[in-house]
């Protein structure tokens, strides 16, 4: 979805986006939908809106499958490429972490909606909050099943530690 810069109206442009997006790093099992408002500050553009879309997720602890809905509000400004050039290499401050650049008088909103999606996908998703996960021993999944597996608390890398631990009390 591409937007002339030259054709944003004074009063800016409102959009009500209903986008069936590809994406390699998650599966979209919705159009992204929602509402963009797009106004022009020259030589900025300015987008502000919301975002929604559902998403299939493997569970970090369960591995299963689960869908969830992503909402990713968006404050997005957008500076000419030019502006890039004429500075040279720079660090990024915080507060330019919601900067984009534009090329010619061309601004492409698929992109701004994949990233806006993927940096609101949860790091570590999970089906539930109380999802108990797979055994580590047997692979049972803990929240259909129980489990007979006795599961050694102690970390194999700290058995140095126990030994040296013994040895201290005896003295």
């Amino acid at each position: 979805m591409k937007i002339l810069i030259s054709e944003i109206p004074d009063e800016g442009l409102e959009l009500t986006i209903d986008e069936t997006l590809e994406s390699d790093v998650i599966k979209l099992v919705s159009p992204v939908k929602g509402q963009l408002s797009i106004r022009k500050i020259m030589p900025e553009v300015v987008i502000q809106g919301e975002i929604t879309a559902s998403a299939e997720h493997e569970c970090s602890r369960c591995l299963k499958n689960y869908t969830s809905e992503i909402s990713a509000p968006i404050i997005v400004t957008y500076h000419p490429a030019e502006e890039l050039k004429a500075e040279g290499k720079c660090e990024i401050r915080e507060d330019e972490l919601e900067t984009g650049f534009y090329f010619g008088d061309e601004l492409e909103l698929t992109e701004l909606l994949k990233e806006q999606i993927l940096l609101n996908v949860s790091m570590k998703p999970l089906c539930s909050e109380t999802c108990k996960g797979i055994c580590p021993k047997c692979g049972t999944d803990l929240n259909v099943n129980k489990c007979s597996c006795t599961l050694d608390k102690t970390d194999s890398r700290l058995e140095g530690l126990k030994e040296l631990k013994e040895l201290l009390r005896r003295e």
